[in-house]
């Protein structure tokens, strides 16, 4: 299977063949381990990559239920999707982006920023309906005090722990896609810190146990940035679509306030009043003054970091508005304006008198006697 057109061929073991055969290795490994399953030999070994691990079965209103919690085996999870990523990143690339890009005609900077956009706004989109599910079913949004009471939330159901791993595969295959897309090293140091600060809050969700309010905030974070990604693929079809970044501004800020209230709702104020305090490894309970402070700060210092950078993007966009302004009053044509004298019936032209609709009047004709 063949992701990307050959134009030329390079030698095994190569750098220019890696990266260009990059999706067909993975692929054949993900089918290594898929076949795996069909032996009674390897299918226990194989099912760790595929199936998330420590089901635990519980009774309860709805009969028996099974639950999950995490472990080191989920890192063999992880590495599966993380495979799964890099092809599907490479299925959207070759089938969506490149035909709209070779009718786009971009240059080499916005053709970089164009795919980026365009592969976050996949993942946005399905990550932001994904966790919208979750909290719907789950009951987050009808029972908000549910994100912190009976806290430790060590059991988690299927589709949560599934939506917490796949998170972290791509977030994860996006560090060697760096390497892969042939990122600018301009670009590679705004692209890491992004990368870095998704893949640092999620695992403090999933390892403090704070799942449910980490799944909220990725809620509201992934709708934020889907409006930017999609306002910016309108910009580069074509650049007079600017009001979808004044959209997209209004909903950055709600963003943030609302992750700012609901971090200091749930854990400023609803876990400092939970019964279980302290420390209790075993019990996955981490609800202490030291790690909610922490908590707090880390979202706070991100969040203010946003904002920090949200309001630079925006005066670099006032200023570029008021500059095209003024080169655009400056290389107006001017018109010379030309002062006429007028009477009663028209105006004076060039010593001729003209009436109001630009024609001489007409001389009345004496009649003879």
């Amino acid at each position: 299977m063949a992701f990307r057109r050959r134009n030329k061929s390079y030698p095994f073991f190569s750098q220019e063949f890696l990266i260009q055969n990059h999706a067909d290795i993975v692929f054949s490994l993900v089918i290594f381990i898929l076949i795996g399953l069909m032996f009674e030999a390897t299918a226990k070994t194989a099912i760790l990559f595929i199936q998330p691990q420590y089901n635990v079965t519980t009774l309860s209103l709805e009969g028996e239920v099974t639950l999950y919690h995490y472990g080191w085996k989920d890192s063999a999870t992880i590495l599966f999707y993380f495979f799964i990523a890099i092809i599907l990143h490479a299925v959207v690339q070759e089938y969506l982006l490149d035909k709209v890009n070779r009718r786009l005609h971009l240059s080499k900077s916005k053709n970089t920023k164009f795919n980026e956009s365009g592969q976050l706004c996949v993942f946005h989109l399905v990550s932001s309906v994904w966790s919208f599910y979750i909290v719907v079913t789950e009951g987050y949004l009808l029972h908000p005090s549910s994100l912190w009471e009976n806290y430790p939330h060590v059991h988690l159901r299927f589709q949560v722990k599934f939506f917490y791993l796949t998170q972290l595969a791509y977030w994860l295959h996006a560090l060697p896609e760096l390497y892969f897309q042939k990122v600018r090293k301009e670009e590679m140091p705004r692209q890491l810190q992004y990368i870095c600060l998704y893949l640092l809050h999620i695992c403090a969700a999933y390892l403090l146990n704070m799942t449910r309010v980490g799944l909220v905030l990725l809620f509201l974070q992934y709708v934020s940035e889907l409006g930017f990604h999609i306002a910016r693929l309108f910009y580069f079809t074509d650049e007079n679509h600017q009001k979808m970044f004044d959209l997209w501004a209004v909903s950055f800020v709600f963003t943030r306030m609302a992750t700012l209230t609901l971090m200091f709702l749930a854990v400023g104020f609803g876990l400092a009043r939970v019964e279980n305090q302290g420390l209790d490894l075993e019990m996955g309970n981490f609800n202490t003054l030291l790690i909610r402070m922490t908590v707090l700060l880390l979202v706070c210092f991100t969040q203010s970091w946003l904002l920090w950078k949200f309001i630079r993007f925006q005066l670099r966009r006032w200023r570029e508005f008021r500059h095209e302004q003024a080169i655009r009053k400056k290389t107006a044509p001017k018109q010379p304006l030309r002062t006429l004298k007028r009477d009663s019936f028209g105006h004076y032209e060039n010593g001729v008198v003209k009436a109001e609709n630009g024609t001489s009047p007409r001389t009345k004709k004496l009649k003879s006697p």
